[in-house]
């Protein structure tokens, strides 16, 4: 009888004592637990992939996606911590209601307008393209003009041209190509007359003769900015200082780009494949930037409601979903010089 009371207090003791361990455990296998970080594929998105080496003070688990959109959707379906996606897609999503919070830039630019060599177009040559566009409206069968609609380079695009006074929706057919790194094809069979696509895959276009230069497309509203960090106030509630260390690394990763853009070429290198002399000529239209451009990104709000690629006004939504407190404990700096 006490042998069985005895070893019923064991059993106790072992549990609580098993309860316990867990207990002291769970902090140390919720520090140990990696944030999981997605990225899209593209030259300034790519080097994203070097934050795991770069960490200090969490574990970060970086994926590249094929796109920004496949990067949004796994954040908001909460497959991911944190993600690089663009203005434009923050911007969306907000639209949509999804919880998304912005906590730091990464690199800007990255957007360049091609003319197909039949177009015959000289770079920066406006007057002779609305003279094409409108002798080929006029003909019924309109220029067809691609992109991979809804990215940055869709909206920047579609604001410059609206600047020279041609509608991409009313003077000429849009002809969305998702993959960016099919363009290069779309315009070697003569599909396309013009394409707005994203580095690497334009200096890929140029270098191969396949296009050439006609605007790098900033003169819109949404200037240069591309990249942005965001997460879910979910993560940042249960995860306050991995989240602060993620845009730590974050900081140190655009600092380190700034510094040595042979980094950024081998990183394009091994994650693409393509050849250095085409990486390295994609770093030319590319801008490291970890600050939020809350003014510019208003702007970019604006513009997307004009061409009504969102439903609403979201402006107050942009402005209360910028969180700066992670920058401002990395740099010492005040959020008004960090883009606010």
């Amino acid at each position: 009888m006490r042998k069985t009371m005895l070893t019923r207090l064991m059993i106790g003791a072992l549990a609580a004592g098993a309860v316990a361990s867990v207990a002291l455990l769970t902090p140390a296998v919720r520090a140990a637990e990696p944030i999981k970080l997605g990225y899209a594929k593209c030259a300034h998105c790519l080097p994203m992939a070097l934050t795991p080496g770069l960490a200090e003070g969490v574990a970060i688990d970086a994926t590249g996606f094929n796109s920004g959109n496949d990067v949004l959707t796994a954040l908001v379906s909460k497959s991911l911590d944190v993600a690089q996606v663009t203005y434009l897609h923050y911007v969306t999503a907000l639209d949509k209601g999804f919880d998304l919070v912005a906590i730091s830039g990464e690199v800007n630019g990255g957007s360049e307008c091609l003319s197909s060599p039949g177009l015959n177009l000289a770079k920066g040559d406006w007057a002779s393209f609305k003279a094409a566009v409108e002798k080929a409206k006029a003909a019924g069968t309109p220029l067809k003009v691609a992109a991979s609609r809804g990215n940055a380079q869709d909206i920047h695009m579609r604001g410059a041209f609206d600047k020279q006074g041609i509608s991409v929706n009313k003077d000429l057919q849009f002809v969305n190509i998702p993959n960016p790194s099919d363009h290069i094809a779309a315009l070697r069979r003569g599909e396309i007359d013009m394409v707005c696509t994203v580095e690497p895959f334009a200096s890929q276009i140029r270098l191969a003769g396949a296009g050439k230069t006609f605007v790098l497309p900033y003169d819109q509203a949404a200037g240069k900015l591309t990249n942005i960090i965001v997460t879910r106030s979910d993560v940042i509630a249960a995860r306050r200082a991995d989240v602060q260390a993620t845009v730590a690394t974050v900081v140190k990763l655009v600092d380190k780009l700034k510094a040595d853009k042979g980094v950024w070429a081998d990183v394009i290198v091994k994650q693409t494949g393509l050849d250095r002399a085409v990486a390295e000529a994609a770093l030319e239209n590319a801008y490291p930037d970890y600050e939020l451009h809350r003014p510019e990104t208003l702007a970019i709000a604006a513009m997307m409601k004009d061409l009504k690629y969102i439903s609403g006004d979201v402006s107050a939504q942009v402005t209360k979903n910028m969180d700066y407190s992670f920058l401002e404990a990395v740099t010492k700096r005040s959020k008004n010089e960090l883009g606010y």
